[in-house]
């Protein structure tokens, strides 16, 4: 493509020249950014050797399942069906800890620990003629309350519990209750998600016909809006006119709606919803062209949409590949975290010298320990300490999580980046077809996504490196944060909220770039850097354009967010509180105690959907933009540089093709 020499007095560069060979993306490419490219896939490569590492050191059960005295998982193996586990004399735990934490660096609890299928519903005390009880009794607690190896009808005071206490009885209750939601009434969820997909397809769809009346439906709500904010000010400030408490007699308080009593308080935001409502008067005088520019590119975008239905699908895709990223990471980061065997040693509750010690200074194997070896220190028991640290791979799982996170985030941002890219190169294809759909290609969006994967990997991977950079340093922040929040003095967080403000917008700032980066990659098919460059300067040079588009499709699609996401979610509040009852209804409300829960859920997949498809529409609004500002620079309306651009495009801006070469 050729271009004008930069004239030095030019901030943002020259306007594209005309090429008569560009039609479209360009078909003929070579690979950019290899090392990235390269980078990348070593990076992919490490990540597997991380996972395989992880699978084979570590046990999730750790996490999952707790364990009892002998070391062995409650609800699994031997002791299936008993998911619980009971503490003998709980009190131990909390008078253990100044021992344990001085000779273990732990806390544990030295006491009997067994699975038991539920707990028990009183307190009780077996005495020491147990075995005088009637056989079926004694058998009963010693299947149920009893390390497995005592027999209560020859030991004494084996099972007394003084006190006891079950862990992990609603540990998965939550869980349990929303897949229970999810599970017990399938159809009715799964419904209310299909139809917030239709909703969805139908707002887009009708925006080609209806997006002139919902723009200004909108600009005149937020005129309105701000203009009842202006009277109700203005009353609230005559109720208060008369009133002797000011500003100054209230001082500094926390009692926020004290200030609400005050005249000045109503004033101020008076004085300042006239501000915003004169400058949007004044915007929507002076860029009243520009807002039906970005109306009619909206529409453009609605038959772009329409001309190409499997855009509407490639969210499915990217929203597979980002479920396969999370799911890879989350079960890393549990492998690694139960990476080890477990360590047990010999501890004891009582401090004298005998039990000090040995206390924490052997190890043992909780399946074959006999207290009877330490006839001095009969309290001694065989405890779960940690889990083993040693070795090269043990001693590096901080490092290995930390690159867990890492790559964790390089691969989503590559697959948001391959999502953008691919839809980038297909709603190109549409701009530049001079007749549409005549000239469309076969297939757009098929070859996009082969185009990108072929050779803008490397592209695509430099701009994800970017902003994982900065998001991880985002992380950074907000755990030191956390981790000084008590100790930090007023001037320390002053600076780490100034500090987290600031990569927060260059976030924001990379994203922008990154995006428009992608559709010059898509199109042009030029590495990152010279791509991010020309997408900036075009766009500079278009400043106000770009502003007022930006704005009025953020208003319009976090309008139909809202309009999807509420109806359904109030379709949902009807149905599942009983409200709504349809003919031949077998829903049992009364098994659903809880309706909030499938409600939230239908609410949160109606959000995920709504989301995807409108994502597809933001990113054909931003395509056709960058095309429509090239198209600009690059013709004149001549039969040799006719305009690719729609006729109510040319209309708006007094502009037309002099030779019509084909049906736009």
């Amino acid at each position: 493509m050729g271009r004008k020499s930069v004239d030095s007095s030019s901030e943002y560069g020259e306007p594209v020249e005309y090429d008569p060979n560009f039609n479209g993306p360009i078909h003929t490419r070579t690979c950019t950014d290899m090392f990235c490219c390269v980078l990348f896939m070593a990076a992919i490569v490490g990540y597997m050797i991380v996972g395989i590492l992880a699978w084979l050191y570590g046990d999730p059960r750790h996490v999952l399942y707790p364990r009892n005295s002998t070391g062995m998982f409650c609800g699994v193996g031997p002791n299936k069906g008993k998911p619980n586990l009971l503490y003998f004399d709980f009190l131990k735990c909390a008078t253990a800890t100044n021992i344990m934490a001085a000779a273990l660096h732990g806390l544990q609890c030295p006491t009997t620990q067994v699975c038991v299928e539920r707990c028990p519903s009183t307190f009780w005390i077996l005495s020491s003629d147990a075995y005088l009880l009637n056989a079926k009794v004694v058998d009963y607690f010693q299947q149920q309350y009893c390390v497995p190896s005592f027999n209560l009808s020859t030991t004494t005071l084996v099972c007394s519990l003084v006190f006891c206490l079950c862990s992990c009885i609603y540990k998965h209750a939550a869980i349990i209750h929303w897949l229970t939601a999810f599970l017990f009434f399938p159809p009715r969820i799964p419904s209310g998600l299909l139809i917030a997909m239709v909703l969805s397809l139908i707002f887009l769809l009708l925006l080609r016909f209806t997006a002139p009346v919902l723009v200004w439906l909108l600009i005149l709500g937020v005129l309105a809006v701000v203009a009842y904010g202006i009277w109700h000010c203005y009353w609230e400030y005559n109720n208060y006119k008369n009133s002797s408490t000011t500003i100054a007699n209230l001082g500094f308080t926390t009692n926020f709606s004290a200030y609400l009593q005050v005249k000045e308080t109503w004033l101020a935001f008076l004085i300042i919803l006239c501000i915003v409502e004169a400058i949007l008067l004044l915007v929507l005088l002076f860029l009243r062209k520009r807002i039906l520019i970005a109306i009619a590119l909206i529409q453009e975008s609605s038959r772009a949409v329409g001309h190409m239905m499997s855009t509407l699908l490639f969210p499915i895709v990217t929203f597979a590949l980002l479920i396969v990223c999370i799911a890879y990471w989350g079960i890393t980061a549990l492998y690694l975290a139960t990476s080890g065997g477990p360590i047990y040693k010999v501890v004891a509750l009582n401090s004298t010298t005998d039990c000090l010690a040995i206390n924490g200074t052997e190890t043992c194997d909780p399946l074959t320990f006999n207290s009877s070896a330490y006839p001095s220190c009969p309290s001694a028991r065989c405890i779960f300490i940690k889990y083993n640290t040693e070795g090269l791979f043990q001693q590096n799982l901080f490092n290995l999580q930390i690159y867990n996170v890492l790559a964790f985030l390089w691969c989503v941002n590559f697959v948001i980046a391959l999502g953008q890219c691919t839809l980038a190169g297909a709603f190109a294809s549409y701009y530049w077809a001079f007749s549409k759909p005549g000239d469309i290609p076969m297939f757009p969006l098929s070859q996009a996504f082969i185009r990108s994967l072929r050779y803008h990997v490397g592209s695509l991977a430099f701009g994800a490196l970017i902003l994982t950079i900065v998001q991880f340093i985002r992380i950074i922040l907000e755990y030191l944060d956390h981790k000084f929040r008590a100790a930090q003095n007023p001037c320390a967080r002053f600076i780490m909220c100034c500090l987290k403000c600031c990569f927060w917008c260059l976030e924001k700032f990379i994203k922008f770039i990154n995006r428009n980066a992608y559709i010059m990659i898509a199109i042009y098919g030029k590495n990152f850097c010279v791509s991010a460059k020309n997408a900036f300067s075009l766009l500079m040079r278009n400043i106000v354009r770009v502003v007022v588009l930006d704005k009025v499709t953020d208003l319009l699609l976090l309008f139909g967010k809202l309009l999807v996401v509420g109806g359904v979610g109030v379709l949902a509040f009807f149905f599942f509180s009983g409200r709504i009852q349809l003919p031949n209804n077998t829903f049992n409300y009364a098994a659903l105690n809880y309706y909030w829960v499938p409600i939230i859920t239908v609410i949160v997949g109606s959000y995920l959907i709504a989301h995807g498809f409108f994502s597809v529409y933001s990113m054909c609004v931003d395509t056709l933009f960058l095309c429509f500002l090239e198209d600009l620079e690059r013709n004149d309306g001549t039969p040799q540089k006719p305009y690719y651009m729609s006729k109510n495009l040319m209309k708006i801006l007094n502009k037309k093709n002099q030779v019509p070469k084909g049906d736009k």
